[in-house]
């Protein structure tokens, strides 16, 4: 599977946002899913299964537990490939940084002002 499909369902992604706060077991990730998506514990177990077997995801079991935890083989890759588009929103963010910047600015301007 490409890592773009694998990326590209909102339930594995918000896994892998649960992941990156730090290490979870299934049943802290199951709880999370299952109250915002409202899916069964089998699903949630099929999207870590997914997760895990295209490297975004590494399992270890910890007794009758399993803890995941990111895996950042696949999203180095899928950075990879994106780095020849890098381009094309590099200078729109530096602008946008720069304008925020000079915002800030003007504020501590203003202040100082009244």
């Amino acid at each position: 599977m490409h890592a773009f499909d694998v990326l590209g369902d909102p339930v594995r992604r918000r896994i892998l946002e649960l992941l990156a706060d730090g290490e979870r077991t299934s049943g802290a990730v199951t709880a999370v899913i299952r109250a915002e998506f409202g899916i069964s514990q089998p699903a949630v177990s099929q999207h870590l299964r997914v997760l895990r077997d295209n490297g975004f995801a590494t399992v270890q079991r910890d007794g009758a537990r399993r803890r995941y935890a990111v895996d950042d083989t696949a999203l180095r890759e899928a950075d990879e490939w994106l780095g020849r588009f890098r381009r094309f929103w590099t200078p729109h963010l530096d602008a946008m940084a720069t304008e925020i910047a000079r915002g800030r600015r003007q504020r501590r301007l203003n202040q100082t002002e009244e």
